[in-house]
């Protein structure tokens, strides 16, 4: 009896820590999701479009298929909401977490995470929230913004929290702490990391492994840090800002690092240079590959598929063109136009692209040049097309202020 009771001990200790989190830009937060029988090719039209939502607030976070259930996020009034969406688009709950961003582009940014019955969540404002996925109802609640003193840059938060372990992961950049581990059961602090010069940053961590090594990766507006998750030891820094080249405190650094191996690839748009890092072998410290100038990706995302690097660069904010990368030497494949800049995701081999002037386009991943096979307009929903792409249960999912539509992709 008792080796059947640690058996299932074991049991769930290991689901605890290996359980499946729905989350942005997919279950490794780099654009990759795993649905595959899709469609490759669209209708005209697009493909069949199988609800549309209204009323979930203003965003530019990204929806998220949970089972038949949808979960976003959204600003009403001067509050940040987390809505539940039965699969007849009526709402389960419509719930407050916390006060959004107030001043330049306020909109709702967090998109929420989701492992087995909560939901985690990040207001405009630093509230961290812990939520039953069932009833919508509050189990904890602690502001990382104002606990640790965050400084914050032109527009505030827009971190979405980072489940690893049995830890929450936020980074507040403030005068107390860079980085906060949070007991994911009970929001207590676990750990936190020095205080650095700068703001708060705008990137979500992640985490990233190479050969035996797992690490977060997280940002302030001046630094990446390389993080223990058990302990929050510090294992290397790397400062990408250079107030020769960016006066201001801190970067708009939006995106999350994208990694392979032991590279580490970092991009942010207004033509910064885009840097290559590599990892010594020891993950004691990082030095620069190559800069780049043409890959200054925004705020959009980037894939890697195959050896190249897929995304659009910025040319100024309201304009940008379709590139690729070689991963290992850095050599530009092609820099094409497609209406503007955007985001882009990939499911089943090919990227799904949603561009700042509202078309969605299937293209094959090709180092020779940028082409849609399929593509159509979202023609509702108000303010910048910015809310990335998700694709769950054969479904893709597009937000474009406070609307939401859902797609049917499946072959």
């Amino acid at each position: 009896m008792r080796k059947i009771k640690l058996i299932f001990l074991l049991l769930a200790i290991s689901f605890s820590l290996t359980a499946q989190v729905t989350q942005w830009r997919g279950p490794n937060r780099d654009g990759h999701f795993t649905d595959s029988t899709l469609l490759k090719e669209w209708p005209q039209d697009g493909p069949a479009l199988l609800l549309e939502v209204e009323g979930i607030g203003k965003g530019y976070s990204s929806a998220i298929a949970d089972g038949e259930m949808i979960y976003t996020t959204g600003m009403i009034d001067t509050l940040d909401y987390l809505t539940a969406i039965n699969p007849d688009g009526s709402f389960k709950y419509q719930v407050a977490y916390g006060r959004s961003w107030s001043k330049s582009f306020p909109d709702t940014r967090s998109t929420p995470v989701i492992e087995n019955d909560r939901i985690y969540v990040q207001s405009g404002m630093g509230t961290v929230s812990c939520i039953d996925k069932e009833s919508g109802e509050k189990i904890w609640v602690v502001n990382v913004d104002q606990d640790f003193e965050s400084e914050y840059h032109i527009w505030g938060n827009s971190e979405t929290p980072l489940v690893v372990d049995d830890l929450v992961i936020a980074s507040p950049g403030g005068k107390k702490a860079s980085v906060v581990a949070l007991n994911k059961m009970t929001g207590e602090t676990v750990w936190q990391v020095k205080p650095f010069e700068g703001t708060r940053g705008y990137a979500s961590a992640c985490v990233y492994h190479w050969n035996q090594h797992r690490f977060i990766l997280a940002t302030i507006g001046t630094h990446l840090l390389a993080l223990q998750p058990e302990s929050g030891e510090l294992l290397w820094t790397y400062r990408w800002h250079d107030p020769e080249k960016w006066p201001q405190p801190g970067l708009i650094w939006t995106n999350t690092p994208t990694f392979k191996d032991n590279r580490i690839f970092l991009s942010m748009g207004y033509d910064y240079p885009a840097v290559m890092l590599e990892m010594d072998s020891l993950a004691t410290s990082v030095t620069e590959v190559f800069r780049d100038q043409t890959f200054d990706n925004h705020h959009h995302g980037v894939i890697l598929h195959d050896g190249f690097l897929y995304g659009s660069n910025w040319q100024n904010n309201k304009k940008g063109k379709w590139l690729c990368m070689n991963w290992k030497s850095g050599e530009i494949m092609y820099v094409e136009a497609w209406d503007t800049k955007g985001s882009m995701v990939m499911a089943d081999g090919l990227l799904y692209c949603y561009n700042e002037r509202g078309s969605v386009g299937l293209v094959k991943p090709d180092p020779d040049g940028f082409e849609p096979i399929s593509e159509f307009k979202i023609t509702k929903g108000a303010g910048p097309h910015w809310a990335h792409p998700f694709i769950g249960e054969h479904k893709l999912l597009i937000r474009h202020g406070d609307a939401l539509m859902v797609y049917n992709i499946a072959e």
